[in-house]
């Protein structure tokens, strides 16, 4: 009897806990969300310290210069609840065509990236959608399902409390370096369709042209010639299907790029 009581208690308990930490997208998803933003922020602030020693830093001033004119503009209309401090940027010295933003309010772009976004606008769609993951607590949902699949909370609490993050491929992971196959790959492909339409409103609202949004997916499809995997394989959407959801989300994302009072002017 007393077994069952437990056992209907520890029931009661878990469903708590899951009510608890239920809450909704900005685009209207469900997500569960285990961990508080002060510890995803201080995820980001390991796993980026780490990036800064391990990684070249590039000592272009030129490009260090554009890169943060570009991101000051997308940064000043990030919410204030998400985060309401300086944000960090630092450009890496390495040819990937990547970017990304991590709780906490870090930034990074590779040199690779400026290869193909060819002006402010296409920079803008990039940063832009990397702080849509920040925004819509990506990290935080990545990291609650991890803690389901068998990482565990009190795991990644010690790794995180032992400040080994930077060390740590499935937490990583989880705040936005890198993914994992598997279990959490659809997961993944809806965190990029919804980061790309929180980032398109991003950089209309901070006065670049949404419509090079598409036009960095081109230069993006062609760069990867050769290079990609099936979409049903791969933890991001095709380009093509990309280009048609920013489309049909263009006439909207204009609106507001008309509507706004900044005019970015960064040049490399």
């Amino acid at each position: 009897m007393f077994k069952n009581i437990t056992k209907s208690c520890l029931a009661v308990t878990i469903s708590a806990v899951f009510l608890a930490a239920c809450s909704t997208s900005p685009t209207g998803r469900s997500q569960l969300k285990l961990y508080s933003k002060d510890q995803l922020a201080n995820m980001g602030a390991q796993a980026f310290d780490g990036m800064k020693i391990e990684q070249k830093v590039s000592q272009q001033g030129v490009d260090n210069q554009y890169v943060s004119c570009v991101a000051s503009f997308i940064t000043k209309h990030v919410p204030n609840s998400v985060f309401d401090g300086q944000w960090e940027l630092v450009v890496f010295d390495d040819d990937q065509v990547n970017a990304f933003a991590l709780p906490g309010g870090k930034i990074g772009v590779y040199t690779g990236l400026l290869k193909v976004a060819q002006n402010q606008d296409q920079l803008a769609a990039v940063i832009g959608h990397e702080v849509g993951h920040v925004i819509a607590e990506h990290g935080n949902e990545r990291m609650s399902n991890s803690a389901l699949i068998g990482l565990g909370l009190e795991a990644t609490n010690q790794i995180l409390n032992a400040k080994q993050v930077a060390n740590s491929n499935m937490i990583m992971a989880g705040i936005g370096l890198g993914v994992q196959v598997g279990v959490q790959l659809p997961f993944s492909r809806t965190h990029e369709t919804e980061a790309d339409l929180i980032g398109l409103e991003l950089m209309a609202r901070a006065g670049f042209d949404p419509t090079q949004s598409v036009e960095l997916w081109k230069n993006m499809d062609k760069a990867s010639e050769g290079q990609r995997t099936s979409e049903f394989m791969s933890t991001h959407p095709s380009p093509a299907t990309r280009i048609e959801t920013l489309s049909v989300n263009m006439s909207a994302a204009q609106t507001l790029a008309n509507q706004a009072s900044d005019n970015p002017n960064c040049s490399m």
